[in-house]
């Protein structure tokens, strides 16, 4: 079952500015799931490219506040998830704006950390930051290692093994990352002090799956095992539950830090976007990286004892990609892939699959009105490819290297 036709012609007008070139909530995610289809052979590479004509029928922005999921990043993320030459010369104009944009970005962080001030989300996470560029970036240079942009890449991740130090405020000694803002990354009276971010989208996770990626690739930087280790470190240390149900905060408080002691009762929403499945994938992809087998069961235990857990699945409101049901079964495929198929974790797969199934067979129009890939219909449909499509790498559960291999597929007519 799918929530969009993949032969849904694309509207005569954007309804919004900027609907076009978003990742998260237009055209660019839906030409992404038509790129998709047309590699898996559910749908039409001119159907595909309709979508893709779509998404730039605008000029494509590139200025400094552009970002993975918006903007010109988006577009070459999707066109380079298409892997079709005929993108070719795009891509090349797209990866010059990606580099000024990163250059421009890098050196305000690195002038930010000289200063001793504390960075918003933004600067450095997987949605809107310098992350998500290191997606786009290792995606590029994946296709083409002799790519200009390659040392750009290691700048980008030289920039995160920075970050995940250690910064001194009033005599405080804080995590890198940690910002003076709320989980929205705008001040907010109810986290007075601010907060140390731990989620995927917008936290710690996000910059040490990309930095453990990387590294499984064979691309590394000065200290950046050290890096991964230490940050890893941090998130076992807040790590909450006994040690055959651990569970993680999205985030912590000033009162927790000072503290030393997690005050959330028990686990959140079990979500790819905070919470414990998105904190297992990055610590999947650190035992990936420094090679350490019962580190990467560790993590697939860890999450079993989510998925199992009713309590946990039952604060699940929705079925988005972002927060709610498909995110966390997708999420969950990915970090149990290649697990026995007899076993334990299979069986647990296979229980919550069920229970996803049953709940679309009930639930089909819920998101009917959204076409959003993280919050709408189009991420939930996007679940259903083949896992070899390489589309999740915007969400790091698939590494940017994924999909990129495959020989492309094409029709002349569907790309001209």
């Amino acid at each position: 079952m799918t929530f969009t036709n993949p032969g849904t012609p694309p509207p005569e007008q954007p309804p919004a500015p900027g609907w076009g070139q978003s990742l998260s909530a237009g055209a660019a995610g839906l030409a992404l799931l038509h790129i998709g289809y047309a590699h898996g052979g559910l749908g039409d590479w001119v159907t595909a490219h309709r979508w893709v004509k779509t998404m730039a029928a605008e000029p494509v922005a590139a200025h400094p506040d552009v970002c993975l999921y918006r903007g010109s990043p988006a577009v070459a993320f999707v066109l380079r998830t298409a892997a079709l030459p005929a993108y070719a010369d795009v891509l090349h104009t797209l990866d010059e704006h990606i580099g000024t944009i990163t250059r421009t970005r890098l050196e305000a962080a690195h002038e930010r950390i000289d200063r001793g001030e504390l960075p918003n989300l933004r600067e450095f996470d997987l949605v809107n930051g310098l992350t998500g560029l290191g997606v786009c970036l290792l995606q590029a240079v994946h296709a083409d290692p002799i790519h200009r942009n390659s040392e750009l890449l290691r700048d980008v991740l030289s920039y995160l093994v920075r970050l995940t130090g250690r910064i001194t405020v009033d005599g405080a000694k804080l995590p890198g990352w940690w910002t003076a803002n709320g989980p929205s990354d705008r001040p907010d009276p109810q986290w007075p002090g601010g907060h140390a971010n731990l989620g995927m989208a917008h936290g710690i996770s996000g910059p040490l799956t990309l930095l453990s990626t990387a590294m499984a690739a064979g691309i590394s930087v000065p200290r950046q095992a050290d890096a991964i280790e230490s940050t890893d470190w941090f998130l076992s240390s807040w790590r909450c539950g006994s040690v055959t149900s651990p569970w993680w905060p999205g985030a912590i408080s000033a009162r927790e830090w000072a503290n030393v002691a997690v005050e959330q009762p028990g686990p959140q929403r079990p979500s790819w976007c905070y919470g414990t499945p998105g904190i297992t994938r990055a610590r999947y992809m650190v035992a990936q990286a420094l090679d350490i087998p019962h580190g990467m069961f560790k993590a697939q235990a860890a999450l079993v004892t989510c998925i199992t857990d009713n309590t946990q699945l039952d604060q699940l409101g929705d079925d988005s990609l972002c927060h709610g049901w498909a995110g966390l079964v997708h999420t969950t495929r990915r970090i149990l892939a290649g697990v026995e198929p007899c076993g334990e974790f299979a069986e647990a797969l296979s229980r919550l699959e069920h229970r996803w199934r049953r709940r679309r067979s009930q639930t089909v129009q819920e998101l009917s009105d959204l076409s959003g890939m993280l919050e709408g219909c189009t991420g939930i449909a996007l679940t259903d490819l083949p896992s070899d499509i390489g589309w999740d790498a915007c969400l790091l559960t698939a590494p940017p290297t994924a999909g990129l291999e495959r020989p492309a597929t094409t029709h002349a007519e569907g790309t001209g």
